[in-house]
């Protein structure tokens, strides 16, 4: 069995701003899909941008302790995803049936059939009618990607567990990247076989590519020692491609639609496009990694980006379509809709991080963050620590 050395510090420790300065954007992007569509068909990128940086950020987390320690408290774990998420999830579930059954006819009324699915991480599933028929989630609906992410949450560690406990890491990278593969040609053939949108959407199966790029780019990264042969290619490489990907993705944000009806371009997109999407935003990641001095670096880090994302991003995607639908019949002009959803979001995340997340956070890292004893054994592989918080 391979036994991890003590982490002291490597090309990936640390935070690095600029990925919470990336939150920031995804998450403009996600409003602005459900806003103003018109102007930006594309904004549904950044949920696929968020699939690929979970993985990335997820398995960062893992390895860190794996490296110290040699394994992964799983029940520590779990217990610190739930800390970390499901508070301000329940919190949003309460505010929104309280004010539904106060004000029934409000944009908040009606909702109580959504909680159960958005609180019990399932919204993907009832979203394509697994649990009978379909239901679209209104206020709620957003919370199908979390559901995806939760449900990707509770197999990874113990499959990326069982994996390193018989193989190498550049192995385990090079197998994750092999069941991102695996999983973009299960949605071929989902997609030949004429699976309903629904299904292609929202299916834990059908983003598990997303997912395994960012979870194979980080353990990639997390085989690279500083200064070596492989990072100095890496990083040549970063610089060539992180432009051309950067600006491709911003352009597919007010120019990209995702097709609705059966055809070629529905069939190549919903069998490729995940994917695409996914790989362009793993180029930008490991540049931002890779380069962490670099322009888009420093401006992704600059603090207006990276202080949003890093405290009010998963707030912000919470509240932004409850916000929206509660302004929906009170504000009819859509300029000053948007902007007052917009400066509504931002509140309504600044209290649920100030109130419900931040201090159940702390509380969390204090009672459950595990000690951290470096391992006396050997290492078997070359091994740079990889240590990013979320």
């Amino acid at each position: 069995m391979e036994r991890p050395s003590s982490p002291e510090g490597g090309l990936i420790s640390g935070r690095k701003h600029a990925l919470d300065g990336l939150r920031t954007i995804a998450v403009a992007g996600v409003f602005f899909f459900h806003t103003a569509t018109e102007q930006m068909p594309g904004g549904f990128i950044g949920v696929d941008v968020f699939f690929t940086l979970s993985g990335f950020v997820i398995t960062l987390l893992i390895m860190k302790e794996w490296q110290a320690t040699g394994g992964l408290r799983l029940g520590v774990f779990y217990a610190k995803r739930l800390a970390r998420l499901w508070p301000a999830l329940l919190a949003l579930c309460a505010v929104i049936l309280t004010v539904g059954f106060v004000f029934p006819d409000s944009g908040w009324g009606g909702q109580a059939e959504f909680v159960l699915p958005a609180a019990g991480y399932v919204m993907n599933l009832a979203h394509f009618g697994m649990f009978g028929n379909s239901i679209t989630g209104e206020t709620l609906g957003p919370t199908w990607t979390l559901a995806v992410e939760e449900q990707f949450y509770l197999v990874w560690p113990l499959l990326l567990l069982v994996m390193l406990r018989f193989w190498r890491v550049r192995t385990v990278a090079w197998a994750t990247a092999g069941l991102a593969a695996a999983f973009l040609l299960e949605r071929f053939v989902l997609v030949m076989a004429g699976a309903p949108l629904g299904r292609l959407y929202n299916g834990p199966d059908t983003r598990a590519d997303e997912l395994l790029i960012g979870c194979a780019l980080a353990l990639l990264l997390t085989c690279i020692r500083p200064g070596s042969r492989a990072h100095g290619s890496l990083q040549a490489v970063s610089r060539r491609a992180a432009l051309p990907a950067a600006l491709i993705l911003l352009a597919a944000l007010f120019l990209l639609e995702e097709p609705h009806t059966p055809g070629l371009w529905f069939s190549a997109f919903w069998t490729l496009g995940p994917t695409v999407l996914s790989l362009l935003t793993a180029v930008l990641l490991g540049a931002l990694v890779l380069q962490p001095a670099g322009s888009m670096s420093r401006f992704l880090s600059h603090p207006w980006l990276a202080g949003p994302g890093r405290d009010l991003s998963y707030g912000m995607y919470l509240w932004h379509i409850p916000v929206y639908l509660l302004l929906m019949p009170l504000v009819q002009d859509l300029p000053l809709r948007i902007t007052l959803s917009a400066a509504l979001t931002v509140l309504f995340a600044w209290a649920s991080f100030r109130l419900v997340e931040r201090p159940l956070r702390r509380w969390a890292n204090e009672k459950l963050e595990p000690a951290v004893v470096p391992s006396p054994y050997p290492l078997r592989t070359e091994r740079a620590p990889a240590v990013v918080s979320r």
